[in-house]
């Protein structure tokens, strides 16, 4: 194989310590126009922390003759640039002699992106369990410790505060499921024939229950998706959540029949009474955590959104509104299965 098709800086040495190929990326790393025909050492300019070179600590040709690959470690450039290098050798035979060594370097700048993406993660996620359980813990210690103080009025305040912050961790750890979920690629889904205007229905009546409505709904029959009727349902109920806290009300509800590229599907559509989202923010708010404005909740919903939308084969888009707020459309494929089973 090619060695510039590997994505990783890769260097070969021959049986006699010297290299006989190394690709581009080898080269940008390394410093050099040329590594061909070099001895290895000097082809591997790379020092630990305590300034012990590559080639001395890794000693590719000697050792146990049952070695066949050299760890993945840190060492850096004489810059001070930090790379993630190993090595494969292969023998010419069991137990023989080293015949080739390939080297493979990569740059440790994306590991310590992803180090510091789950850094932030794991901050996120620490300050936002610890806001309910500072409520829960703080009622029932006082409740505990001074129960005789306080009315049967004032105990029933307390346990519907800690019952409520019980079930905002609850909503909260779901939430942070899923988001592992969509971020492994494990969201399964639960497909089924489902009606994507009753599923808006079912949502818009639960809502209503709590207030009186405030919008217009056009939920037009349309024909049957493949898909998860629970999740499709969760799918509105974040967007809907959403124009409630951060679109100053709902609008407009409405669920039509539309194909898109040939392929049928159907198409919702919520419009809020916000100022409508800025064309800058308008991906960014598909981000996990990303939060604006006051009253801001945990910044997955919409992430989740996404994820759920994309399992399903569609697609969500942000736009205006005619007459001002913002306009999110969610369009599903059909997704009809080849075979049907009984």
């Amino acid at each position: 194989m090619d060695v510039e098709e590997f994505p990783d800086g890769v260097i070969v040495a021959g049986r006699d310590g010297r290299v006989t190929a190394a690709n581009r990326r080898a080269l940008r790393f390394v410093g050099r126009d040329d590594l061909v025909g070099l001895p290895l050492a000097e082809a591997m300019p790379f020092d630990d922390r305590s300034g012990n070179a590559w080639i001395d600590c890794a000693r590719p040709y000697d050792g146990l003759n049952t070695r066949t690959a050299v760890a993945e470690q840190s060492w850096f450039s004489h810059q001070g640039v930090e790379y993630l290098i190993t090595a494969a050798l292969r023998r010419d035979r069991v137990g023989g002699e080293v015949d080739q060594v390939v080297v493979s370097l990569r740059s440790a700048a994306v590991r310590d992106r992803l180090d510091r993406e789950r850094s932030d993660l794991v901050a996120t996620v620490a300050h936002e369990l610890r806001s309910p359980l500072t409520g829960i813990k703080g009622f029932t210690a006082t409740l505990l410790s001074k129960w005789d103080r306080f009315t049967d009025e004032q105990r029933q305040f307390m346990l519907e505060t800690v019952d409520a912050d019980a079930d905002r961790l609850s909503r909260l750890i779901t939430e942070l499921l899923d988001a592992a979920r969509i971020d492994a690629g494990r969201l399964a889904l639960a497909r089924a024939p489902v009606r994507l205007d009753e599923v808006a229905r079912r949502v818009l009546r639960s809502v209503s229950a709590a207030s009186a409505p405030s919008w217009s709904a056009e939920l037009d029959e349309v024909d049957v998706i493949w898909g998860d009727a629970d999740r499709l349902a969760q799918v509105i109920t974040n967007l809907v959540e959403n124009a409630m806290r951060h679109g100053h009300g709902l609008r407009r509800v409405e669920v039509v029949e539309e194909g898109r590229g040939g392929e049928p599907g159907a198409r919702l559509r919520l419009v809020d009474a916000g100022p409508g989202i800025p064309e800058e923010e308008r991906q960014r708010v598909f981000n996990r955590f990303w939060r604006s404005g006051p009253g801001a909740g945990s910044g997955l919903g919409m992430y989740i959104v996404g994820g759920i939308v994309s399992q399903h084969g569609g697609h969500v888009e942000i736009g205006d509104a005619p007459g001002g707020g913002a306009q999110i459309d969610v369009w599903l494929p059909v997704n009809e299965p080849d075979v049907l089973t009984d």
